[in-house]
């Protein structure tokens, strides 16, 4: 059973003695991290899914953003629909909630017979009776054609607004804390303290010193990129291409940055992801890492969609 909490600080919080210690390989309680989707932006690419992360714990998922083709990410990546105890959303960007809705609704169709808690800024609460309210109609027949129980029932969403503990359950410890993210606010990133290691997701921002703060000392963090030589090719293309471009560059993070905040926080391993631009053939795998490796000296992988770690 798990409890909404808001730890006093962010640093006690990550440093509380009843985080429980590693396992040995294959013991129970090891975690999974798989990149379900790895793109940034809205519109759909042919190279990469919209951005979602999946962590298990035995048989428990875990979900960080419901970028649009989560639910067939995870069908691809083996994962059961209805083993989500949790889902997670940085901030209300359309990559990044599109499918929110849609992944407990094709859950509920599949095998998902428990309640999920969801968590992530309002008006969250709001969005999930709205979304209840669009499929009315279909919840309605299936409950009467095929037996399936309310769905309504089995959504528990979380409103956070501030930064410090959210969800601990007998797997994992979540921690958020508040990214700089304009003009969204508040959005978040998530730290999971697994039995095994711990995982940050930075979510979308600008360089943060409250990220720092919540990967410090980290096993893995997954951050967000963008490469700004092929940024003008990106929005060339763009109506608002210079309203895009700024944005872009008030609240993103880019290449240099990225290696130099994961030195900061002292992370052993450091996974790029969310990649802007996450379309284009020509940004390969020695692309991005040529661009942060010199920055950082741990291990430095390029994420690929369905990629595990």
């Amino acid at each position: 059973m798990h409890a909404a909490l808001v730890a006093p600080s962010l640093h006690a919080a990550l440093t509380a003695p009843d985080q429980p210690l590693a396992p040995p390989a294959g013991a129970p309680g090891r975690s999974r991290l798989i990149l379900l989707g790895t793109a940034g932006g809205p519109t759909p690419k042919a190279l990469r899914a919209a951005p979602a992360q999946a962590v298990v714990v035995d048989d428990a998922v875990y979900i960080v953003d419901c970028g649009n083709g989560v639910a067939r990410q995870m069908a691809l990546a083996g994962l059961t629909l209805g083993a989500i105890r949790e889902v997670f959303l940085t901030h209300h960007h359309s990559d990044h909630n599109a499918d929110y809705g849609n992944l407990l609704l094709l859950a509920w169709a599949a095998d998902l017979r428990r309640p999920v808690g969801t968590w992530g800024p309002p008006p969250l609460a709001r969005m999930t009776r709205r979304f209840l309210q669009l499929n009315a109609e279909d919840i309605r027949t299936r409950i009467a054609d095929e037996g399936r129980p309310p769905l309504a029932p089995l959504i528990r969403p979380h409103e956070l607004r501030r930064g410090g503990v959210v969800m601990r359950d007998e797997r994992v410890k979540v921690t958020a804390a508040l990214v700089d993210h304009p003009p969204m606010a508040p959005a978040f990133a998530y730290r999971f303290d697994c039995p095994d290691r711990s995982i940050i997701f930075s979510g979308d921002t600008r360089p943060s010193p409250a990220l720092v703060e919540l990967a410090r000392g980290a096993d893995v963090l997954v951050h967000e990129v963008m490469y700004l030589p092929a940024l003008e090719r990106l929005i060339a293309s763009e109506a608002q291409a210079g309203r895009l471009r700024q944005h872009l560059l008030d609240s993103h993070t880019i290449t240099e940055q990225v290696g130099r905040l994961a030195t900061e926080a002292g992370v052993t391993t450091l996974v790029l992801s969310h990649f802007v631009p996450g379309g284009d053939a020509s940004l390969t795998d020695e692309v991005w890492r040529a661009a942060v490796a010199p920055h950082f000296a741990g291990r430095l992988v390029i994420g690929r969609d369905l990629m595990e770690l």
